[in-house]
């Protein structure tokens, strides 16, 4: 029971960390979602497969762009 206890303890803190991370950024947006910004990720090169840019275009991942 006690570690029970411990693990819903530290998934709400998880939570809450999450939560103020969203409420505390402009838009509750997160920055540098993109894997292929992240050279330990993306070690050949590739794409993004949420926005489609490629490591050079190191921008923010912009989804709604790929949908319109």
């Amino acid at each position: 029971m006690k570690l029970l206890l411990i693990t819903f303890g530290l998934m709400a803190l998880a939570f809450a960390g999450i939560a103020i991370k969203i409420w505390g950024k402009k838009d509750g947006k997160f920055s540098g979602t993109c894997a292929s910004q992240n050279p330990y990720l993306n070690k050949d090169g590739q794409a993004c497969s949420m926005c489609g840019k490629l490591p050079e275009e190191q921008t923010d991942c912009d989804t709604v762009a790929k949908a319109s």
